[in-house]
């Protein structure tokens, strides 16, 4: 069996709670609003990774 349809079944199941699924689309948007301002060019440079030289 697929493992991604015992995971669907468990779902339908016993699905998440309220809070469980608030926080995922809490995080998912805080992903969204970093990408969209990095996209718009509003991030700033201090907050930008370089690369390590090896």
């Amino acid at each position: 069996m697929n493992r991604w349809f015992l995971k669907m079944a468990r779902w339908a199941h016993r699905p998440p709670s309220a809070r469980q699924v608030r926080i995922v689309l809490v995080v998912i948007a805080a992903c969204l609003i970093v990408f969209g301002i990095e996209w718009l060019g509003l991030w700033p440079d201090w907050a930008t990774a370089e690369r390590m030289r090896r």
